[in-house]
């Protein structure tokens, strides 16, 4: 009987975190999403499962992704058409996934989450030259930085210190939700746990490519596991981008 009413009572949804800041669904600007009809299944999941708004986040890396406002625009204008035609009323938002290199620049028209918040990336294998400068300048330009997934970078791996220190700086840390159930490996998850722990995270995201990652958080979430690790956790997605979108 205590079987029983475990089962029923657990959350297999995430509307807990209602908001998803971090994904790369938009159609053919990055190595997310191939095209409108890939994009649109997958916002539907995302509906399913919970989520109630998504910012689409798809990477500004000029070697790879050279994407712009422009760009991001246009592909956001198409997925919202689709989403119509669908009769879907999740609200779609965009920003972008900067990363921070010499092509960085801060004088660009840049794509931020809500007008506030910018997202950062680094290399998994090495830290950028001047992150910590870098931080800074997006401040003074008047933006709230947010480092996305720092458990991924192996160079933080046995030392945290520095991103304490760019919290101190005022930077937000977001967890990438499939490092916590180890699809990233072991070392992943045990610094996303660590950051947990020591309530370091501000904001939680999908990260959400493909197939495989879909499928692998449809399973957490409707599991009850993704509860069961995070549902407590005081993240800030609705907090901060709720009212903006309203």
């Amino acid at each position: 009987m205590l079987s029983f009413f475990s089962k029923k009572n657990k959350v297999t949804d995430i509307s807990w975190l209602g908001i998803d800041m971090h994904s790369h669904i938009l159609p053919g600007i990055d190595d997310g999403s191939p095209d409108v009809a890939t994009s649109l299944r997958f916002v539907k999941s995302l509906q399913e499962l919970g989520f109630e708004q998504l910012i689409c986040t798809p990477h500004i890396y000029k070697e790879l992704y050279p994407n712009t406002f422009e760009t991001i625009s246009s592909a956001k204008a198409l997925l919202q058409s689709a989403l119509d035609i669908a009769n879907v009323s999740l609200k779609l938002n965009a920003g972008a996934e900067y990363m921070i290199d010499q092509d960085f620049n801060l004088n660009e028209q840049l794509c931020s989450l809500d007008s506030k918040h910018l997202l950062i990336e680094m290399s998994y294998l090495n830290e950028s030259p001047g992150i910590s400068k870098t931080i800074f300048d997006v401040e003074i330009k008047g933006y709230k930085p947010i480092l996305a997934h720092p458990e991924r970078y192996i160079f933080y791996f046995k030392d945290k210190n520095k991103l304490k220190r760019f919290k101190e700086k005022g930077c937000l840390l977001q967890l990438n939700l499939l490092s916590i159930i180890g699809y990233y490996g072991k070392d992943v998850k045990q610094l996303a746990e660590v950051l947990l722990k020591e309530k370091m995270y501000d904001l939680a995201g999908t990260d959400l490519h493909h197939d495989k990652h879909l499928s692998t958080l449809t399973d957490a979430v409707q599991s009850g596991k993704l509860y069961d690790l995070l549902g407590n956790y005081p993240f800030k997605n609705q907090e901060i981008f709720g009212s903006v979108y309203a």
